[in-house]
C-alpha cells in the first residue's frame, strides 16, 4: 500500500503532464502513487500518460469519457487512491512539485497541509494584478466571515490525511470546492497547517478562473455564495458539481 497518493486532474495538458509526473516522482519517495484523472482531453493527454505508465507502475490513468468537472475528477481520483496521505495540485507547473515533501511532512502534525500564497514566505507571481486583487479580496472576505483558519481559501494545493477526505467528500464547482472543504474542515475540528509557496506563471493555456473583469465577477459571485452558505447555512448542501468546467 502506498504511503502517499497524488491525484492530478487534467484537460489538455499533454505538453507538460509527463514532465510534471516525473518531477513529482523525483520529489516524493519511491512507491508514491500518482493517479492522473483525464477528462478525455482532445489533445491526447491521456495517451501521453498511458505511454508513460507502461514503464512506471506507480502511475495510474483514469480516462473519463462522458464525464467532466474538476471536483468530480478529484472525487474519482481520491476514491481510486490508497495512500495514507492524498495530495493534489494544478497540472500547469504554477504549483512547484518540489513543495510536496514539505506538505506531506506537515501532515505529521496536522490533518491538512495547505500550500499558501498568503502567509509569510509565500507569493504569487503567476497572476495578473487583476487576478491577484480578485484572489486577495475573496480570501479576505472568506477569512472575515469564516475565520482565518487558513489564509488561502482558494489554494487548491494540498496534502490531506485520508480520514479527512473520507469525512468530507468534495463538493461544489471549479474553485468553490476548496473554500467549501476548508469551511467544513474547520467546523469538524480538523487541524490545518499552511506551507508557504510561490505561485509561478502557468506554462501554457489560460486560467479557468477568469480572463477579464466580467469573468472574475462571474466566478466571484459563486465564491461569495459559497462563503455565505458556509457562514449562514452551515448544514445546507452545496449546489451540484458543474460538469461543464474543465480541470487543469
Amino acid at each position: 500500500m502506498p504511503d502517499i497518493s497524488v491525484v492530478l486532474p487534467t484537460y489538455n495538458e499533454r505538453d507538460h503532464i509527463v514532465d510534471l509526473v516525473a518531477a513529482i516522482q523525483v520529489a516524493l519517495p519511491a512507491g508514491t502513487e500518482i493517479i492522473v484523472v483525464d477528462d478525455d482531453s482532445p489533445d491526447g493527454t491521456w495517451l501521453a500518460v498511458q505511454d508513460y505508465a507502461t514503464s512506471h507502475p506507480d502511475v495510474r490513468l483514469l480516462r473519463r469519457i462522458g464525464r467532466r468537472g474538476l471536483t468530480s475528477a478529484f472525487n474519482e481520483g481520491i476514491a481510486l487512491s490508497a495512500g495514507r496521505v492524498v495530495c493534489w495540485m494544478d497540472c500547469d507547473f504554477s504549483m512547484p512539485p518540489e513543495k510536496l515533501p514539505e506538505l506531506v511532512e506537515a501532515t505529521k502534525r496536522s490533518d491538512l497541509a495547505i500550500g499558501s500564497r498568503y502567509v509569510p514566505g509565500g507569493a504569487d507571481v503567476g497572476h495578473s494584478f487583476l487576478a491577484l486583487a480578485f484572489s486577495r479580496t475573496i480570501n479576505l472576505f472568506a477569512g472575515l466571515l469564516l475565520g482565518f483558519y487558513v489564509h488561502d481559501y482558494t489554494s487548491g494545493f494540498i496534502a490531506a490525511r485520508r480520514h479527512v477526505l473520507e469525512a468530507i467528500p468534495l463538493r461544489g464547482d471549479y474553485g468553490e470546492y476548496f473554500i467549501d472543504l476548508m469551511g467544513r474542515a474547520q467546523r469538524k475540528g480538523f487541524s490545518a497547517t499552511e506551507v508557504p509557496y510561490t505561485c509561478m506563471p502557468r506554462r501554457s493555456g489560460e486560467s479557468k478562473t477568469g480572463a477579464d473583469v466580467w469573468g472574475y465577477l462571474r466566478r466571484g459571485t459563486k465564491y461569495v455564495a459559497t462563503v455565505l452558505r458556509l457562514r449562514f447555512s452551515p448544514e445546507a448542501e452545496a449546489p451540484p458539481d458543474d460538469d461543464h468546467e474543465e480541470p487543469g
